[in-house]
């Protein structure tokens, strides 16, 4: 199976947390800040975690980023 390609907006625009959530920035403080209130302007501050469905269609774009990792069970084997 030949190799998937990333999405270069996606990579550009999200990140991949740890666990495999996926973050964004709050849309609209790129221009145009007069006419928006200090409010929106405080509230869209930093990054936020998307929701599934969305993080759905990210993941999507980006094959190579982090999964959501599996939760280790008593019943798996070690590998001491």
């Amino acid at each position: 199976m030949p190799k998937l390609k990333t999405k270069s907006s996606a990579k550009k625009r999200f990140k991949m947390t740890a666990s495999g959530r996926v973050k964004a920035q709050p849309a609209g403080k790129r221009h145009g800040m007069i006419k928006r209130t200090t409010k929106f302007i405080r509230q869209a501050r930093g990054t936020f975690v998307l929701s599934e469905a969305d993080a759905g269609i990210v993941r999507q774009f980006m094959p190579y980023a982090r999964t959501k990792r599996r939760k280790s069970t008593a019943s798996e084997p070690s590998q001491d």
